[in-house]
C-alpha cells in the first residue's frame, strides 16, 4: 500500500511540475497574442492585457508599406519551404536508401564521415558559405539560399536509415527475383511502406527555411526588403527607429506565421511521432 501511495504521489509531482512548466511557456506565446490585438502600438505596456483591444494591426499587415511588405515576405519564404521540401526529401530518402539497402565497400567509412560532419553546428561554415557563394554571385537570392538548405541536406539521412531498416528484405528479394531493379524496389516498395518517415522527412524540410534566421540573414544582406523571408522582415520592424510604430504589427506577423506550421502539425502528427519512434529503432 506505501509503494502505491509513494507511486501516486511521485505521478502527482511530476503532474504539478509539468503543468508548472506549460505555464511558463505558455506566458510569452499569450502575451504575443494578447499585444497584436491590442490597440497601442508601443511595445511599452503598463499591463500584460491591453487596456483597448483592436484587429487594426492585422489589417495593416497585409497593407504593405516601405518597411513592412509582410505577403510578399510570407511567399518567399513559402516558395522556398515548398522548393526545398521537394529536393531535400529526395537526397534523404535517395541516401538513407542507399546506406540501408546497398552494400558496397565504402558505405561504412561514409556513414562515418557523414556522423561526424552532423556533429558540427551548421553555423560554423556561415562564412565559407557566403564567399563561396559570393564568388558565384549568388547571394541575395532565393536560389543561393535554396542551395544552402538543401545541399547538405543528406547528411540527414540516419533516421529515415533507421525506418528502412525495418523494410522487410524478403520482399526486396522476391522483387528482385522477379526481375525488377533498384530503382523499381525504392519507389514500388520501399516508398508505399515508408509513409512515417516521408512524412516525417518533408516536416523537417518544410520547417528548415521557415524558421531559419541566420543563414537568411547573412546571405539577403543587400537591405532589399521585397527579397527578404519572414524572418528577416519581421525583424527588421525592431530596428530602433521603427520598433514603436511597427512592434504590435510585428507580434501580428510572428501570429500568422506559426499558423501554417500549426496545421501542418496538426495534420502530419500522427504520422510524424511514427515517424521519429521508428526511426530510431535502428541506427
Amino acid at each position: 500500500m506505501k509503494s502505491h501511495h509513494r507511486l501516486g504521489g511521485s505521478r502527482v509531482g511530476h503532474n504539478i511540475l509539468i503543468a508548472i512548466l506549460c505555464v511558463i511557456w505558455l506566458i510569452p506565446i499569450v502575451w504575443l497574442v494578447c499585444m497584436s490585438f491590442s490597440a497601442s502600438d508601443s511595445m511599452y505596456v503598463a499591463s500584460f492585457f491591453p487596456k483597448e483591444w483592436s484587429i487594426s494591426h492585422y489589417v495593416r499587415l497585409f497593407q504593405p508599406d516601405t518597411v513592412n511588405q509582410f505577403p510578399r515576405w510570407f511567399m518567399n519564404t513559402f516558395k522556398i519551404a515548398i522548393f526545398n521540401c521537394i529536393i531535400q526529401t529526395c537526397f534523404v530518402l535517395m541516401v538513407a536508401y542507399a546506406t540501408s539497402f546497398g552494400k558496397f565497400k565504402a558505405r561504412k567509412p561514409l556513414m562515418n564521415v557523414a556522423v561526424m560532419l552532423n556533429l558540427f553546428p551548421g553555423v560554423l561554415t556561415m562564412i565559407a558559405v557566403y564567399f563561396l557563394l559570393r564568388e558565384f554571385g549568388l547571394t541575395n537570392s532565393h536560389f543561393g539560399l535554396l542551395l544552402v538548405y538543401s545541399a547538405s541536406s543528406g547528411l540527414g539521412y540516419l533516421i529515415c536509415k533507421g525506418f528502412f531498416d525495418t523494410v522487410p528484405r524478403a520482399l526486396c528479394e522476391a522483387a528482385r527475383i522477379d526481375g525488377c531493379n533498384e530503382a523499381r524496389i525504392f519507389t514500388r516498395i520501399v516508398i508505399p511502406t515508408s509513409r512515417p518517415i516521408i512524412v516525417y522527412t518533408i516536416i523537417n524540410a518544410f520547417l528548415a527555411p521557415w524558421m531559419d534566421f541566420v543563414f537568411a540573414k547573412m546571405i539577403l544582406n543587400a537591405g532589399i526588403s521585397s527579397q527578404y523571408t519572414v524572418a528577416v522582415g519581421l525583424y527588421a520592424m525592431l530596428e530602433k527607429s521603427l520598433i514603436n510604430s511597427y512592434f504590435t504589427i510585428f507580434c501580428c506577423g510572428g501570429i500568422l506565421v506559426s499558423v501554417p506550421i500549426a496545421i501542418l502539425f496538426f495534420i502530419m502528427q500522427k504520422f510524424y511521432v511514427e515517424g521519429v519512434t521508428a526511426g530510431s529503432v535502428k541506427g
